[in-house]
């Protein structure tokens, strides 16, 4: 761990994430248990407490706490944004064990695990029963695989972030021309940017903590998101226009420090385990309820949300036809046949 992110990691482990008491290595960042002490998790994410993925934390938290008692001490830091760092700063503090676990959208992973580009295509899932299934079943395992394979990680479950939708502050979008040279915010994946590119936008990768700044500053024509998420950030305070578009699934892999996880007794790890598929199953199930209530949300502060006819979905999957075959010639032939390519 460099200096820098060391002295970064000390004030999160520090009085603003209320530690009380954890303990951090100089050599690599490990939380670590001290002595005969309990076993010490902190797990963290980049939200409020109130969404699904802060009170799907809390409930493996729960869960642990009932199982092993004064055994475990887990601590949480619900959202990191509040502290100053960046989404995408998650990853370097579960795979230094300065946290025990996080998420983060699959798509931050792109750059060091390319498979995971695979389901960043557009229009790959046509709703969130199916998507849940193949994250879920083989495709999943791949994923995985080749995650762990390149990385400290070990990955215990996907969180679902869903289907996503554009916003921007300059027109009602309704075909790929509306959305011609609007700058739009799109997640560290190249495929992403390649989606809009064919849209005839201006994609523009950033983190989510700049995307936020951008946005209230009105130097960002557009973003995409589900609602909840356009809705938790404040995005819908300052963009009008929203489409329906669905034209992205992702998950959000559950991650933990893999040396942490290793070194606890089998007990602790199967719980863990069995905690974050319930935890899974849990924060799936308040998505679509948080999806609405965020749509609401939209419309009451006089957004309007545009709902695609098939025919108008159609003219969106033809404009980036392109790129299904630029994939063939990217991934295996396993991975495609898993999604129907």
């Amino acid at each position: 761990m460099s200096r820098r992110r060391f002295l970064q990691a000390s004030a999160l482990l520090g009085a603003g994430a209320g530690m009380g008491g954890f303990a951090m290595t100089a050599a690599h960042g490990q939380v670590t248990r001290g002595g005969t002490g309990p076993h010490r998790i902190l797990m963290s994410g980049y939200g409020p407490p109130t969404t699904s993925f802060s009170l799907a934390l809390k409930r493996i938290g729960d869960r642990l706490e009932a199982r092993f008692g004064d055994q475990v001490d887990i601590k949480y830091v619900y959202n990191i944004l509040d502290l100053g760092y960046r989404g995408l700063d998650i990853l370097w503090l579960v795979e230094d064990g300065v946290l025990t676990l996080g998420y983060q959208s699959s798509s931050y992973l792109t750059d060091r695990v390319p498979e995971l580009g695979l389901v960043d295509l557009p229009f790959l899932f046509s709703d969130n029963i199916s998507a849940r299934a193949a994250m879920d079943g083989r495709l999943g395992e791949l994923l995985t695989a080749r995650v762990e394979a390149e990385t400290d990680y070990r990955i215990l479950g996907w969180f679902e972030n869903g289907l996503r939708h554009i916003s921007n502050l300059v027109r009602p979008v309704r075909t790929p021309a509306d959305l011609g040279d609007l700058r739009i915010r799109v997640l560290p994946s190249q495929v992403h940017a390649r989606t809009f590119e064919l849209l005839g936008a201006r994609p523009e990768i950033m983190d989510l903590s700049e995307a936020i700044e951008r946005v209230k500053a009105g130097t960002l024509d557009a973003q995409e998101n589900p609602f909840a998420n356009t809705v938790t950030y404040g995005v819908h305070n300052f963009h009008q226009f929203h489409t329906a578009s669905n034209h992205f699934y992702i998950s959000r892999p559950i991650f933990l420090h893999r040396p942490t996880f290793e070194s606890w007794p089998e007990e602790l790890q199967l719980e863990m385990q069995a905690a974050v598929s319930d935890a899974v199953e849990f924060q799936r199930g308040l998505k679509d309820g948080e999806e609405e209530a965020a749509a609401a949300a939209i419309r009451e502060m006089g957004g309007e949300i545009v709902e695609l006819t098939p025919e108008e979905v159609e003219a969106f999957v033809d404009a980036v036809s392109p790129i299904y075959d630029e994939a063939r010639a990217q991934y295996s032939p396993e991975l495609l046949g898993l999604v129907g390519l």
